[in-house]
């Protein structure tokens, strides 16, 4: 049923729903408030205000900065590890999860956000036999096991692919992989057409074999896959502009009953691809996300058919009028959790019609058809100077409280946490200068998520390609 911007008017005066300015909303300011609601780390967080677990201590390995307290493990590394068949681990890291594997272990799938032809890479994914949807393509996944012991295997999960950036993890335990790139067979190399998602399985190799495109999910430049595991449905970041891209809902056909290996049954126009239109308490009709000014800021969401989701001969974007959806900026990650999903927009500027911003993460309510502002970062004036947070990606959902954010910013990089109740705080900041002294370069992290047993956070950084383990004095956030 269709929720209309009158009913929403209705039931927000009725149901009492927050326009801004909510209790439980997340901060934009680093360490802007006193902690009340974090249990202390010791004596090093309470002197950071008592939020998160301290100062970021300095690297003498020039890697990455953490509290007191924790400790890092480089696990992959793009051209010094090896992956079983004796390549190099390919570079560029994205997009990560982690699931539980066979006999203790635990297995993460490592998205490689490499573009264009593979002669324009050192390290391109290798093209496993079996494994590759076209020949032509640099990226792809690996997948990457830890063992009890120790010890690191790194092989091959989906080769021939494109930009694969984000992506999502499944109730069922695979990986959904998200090509943030549609070019069509004949541009840039290329002999197949790109932009779809697919589907690799960390469990059983066998399964990823002869790469099938999920093309009902739509052909555009995906970032970030969430499935609702209630519902079924799936929902989708677009990170694009001229004009800004979409978030978008996958609704499978009646009938269809998800788990391993079932997407790929689907046929390429099954269920139904919409986009978002959003509309304020007061029925007015939204036309971007930077319209809002003010964290706790509640839309209602209604949904629209995308006309043409392979985009034969115009991209799915601009198949809308302008008053037909809701934009916003740099979709970027997402996460399922607290029975909905998290969305990241990273940035606003000039081609946003509204304010601009460093930052945005909003919550999906799929029961209440509404989008609440959880977290709203003002423009940073100088992001060389560590500090304040900027240009949010990568997101995902802590077993401790709140989430964690991957920076993909100017300047200094962090990974940073967000309570529930309105605190930031550092918790890792990129050390490794791929730049030179007199001009600084940190690259981007990416690939946050947490290990099933919650006690590893596992992050990448982007550039040269290292997936990182960070162990320590975890501790609940109190709601």
């Amino acid at each position: 049923m269709s929720l209309t911007r009158r009913d929403f008017a209705r039931t927000s005066a009725v149901a009492g729903v927050a326009l801004a300015g909510s209790a439980g909303v997340l901060a934009s300011t680093p360490n802007a408030l006193a902690s009340t609601d974090t249990e202390s780390a010791g004596e090093e967080a309470a002197a950071y205000g008592g939020v998160g677990y301290g100062p970021l201590i300095p690297d003498p390995k020039g890697i990455l900065a953490l509290p007191a307290g924790f400790t890092y493990r480089v696990l992959t590394h793009s051209g010094n590890t090896r992956l079983e068949s004796g390549e190099f681990t390919p570079s560029n890291h994205d997009g990560t999860a982690a699931f539980d594997g066979p006999r203790g272990t635990t297995l993460l799938v490592n998205n490689h956000e490499l573009k264009g032809p593979r002669a324009n890479w050192t390290y391109p994914v290798p093209l496993t036999e079996g494994l590759v949807y076209d020949p032509a393509a640099s990226g792809g996944c690996t997948v990457v096991e830890v063992r009890p012991d120790g010890q690191v295997a790194e092989w091959v999960g989906i080769a021939g692919t494109s930009t694969n950036c984000a992506g999502g993890s499944t109730p069922w335990g695979t990986w959904l992989t998200c090509e943030e790139n549609s070019d069509r067979a004949g541009t840039n190399g290329m002999t197949k057409d790109h932009g779809y998602v697919f589907e690799v399985d960390p469990v059983d190799r066998r399964a990823n074999r002869d790469p099938k495109p999920l093309k009902f999910f739509g052909r555009y430049d995906h970032e970030a896959v969430v499935i609702d595991p209630r519902r079924g449905h799936a929902y989708l970041t677009e990170d694009a502009s001229s004009p800004n891209g979409l978030f978008f809902r996958w609704t499978p056909p009646k009938g269809f009953e998800h788990g391993r290996g079932r997407l790929r049954t689907l046929a390429d126009d099954a269920g139904v691809l919409q986009a978002p239109k959003c509309f304020d308490s007061g029925g007015r009709f939204v036309d971007d996300l930077s319209r809002a000014t003010r964290i706790g800021t509640v839309y209602g969401v209604d949904w629209v058919d995308v006309p043409d989701r392979d985009a034969r001969t115009v991209a799915v974007r601009k198949q809308f009028g302008a008053d037909d959806i809701t934009r916003a900026r740099k979709l970027e990650g997402m996460w399922w959790g607290d029975g909905g999903a998290y969305i990241v927009s990273s940035y606003a500027r000039a081609e946003s019609p509204g304010t601009a911003h460093d930052g945005q993460v909003w919550f999906y309510d799929p029961k209440r058809r509404t989008l609440t502002l959880k977290v709203l970062l003002g423009v940073n004036p100088d992001p060389a100077q560590d500090g304040a947070f900027d240009g949010p990606d990568n997101i995902t959902v802590s077993p401790y409280g709140g989430i964690v954010l991957a920076e993909d910013g100017e300047g200094v990089s962090h990974l940073f946490g967000a309570t529930d109740s309105g605190r930031t705080y550092p918790i890792a900041r990129n050390d490794l200068n791929v730049g030179t002294e007199e001009e600084p370069e940190y690259s981007e992290f990416a690939g946050v998520t947490f290990s099933p047993d919650g006690r590893t956070l596992f992050a990448n950084i982007q550039d040269p390609g290292i997936l990182l383990a960070i162990t320590g004095p975890w501790k609940r956030q109190r709601r």
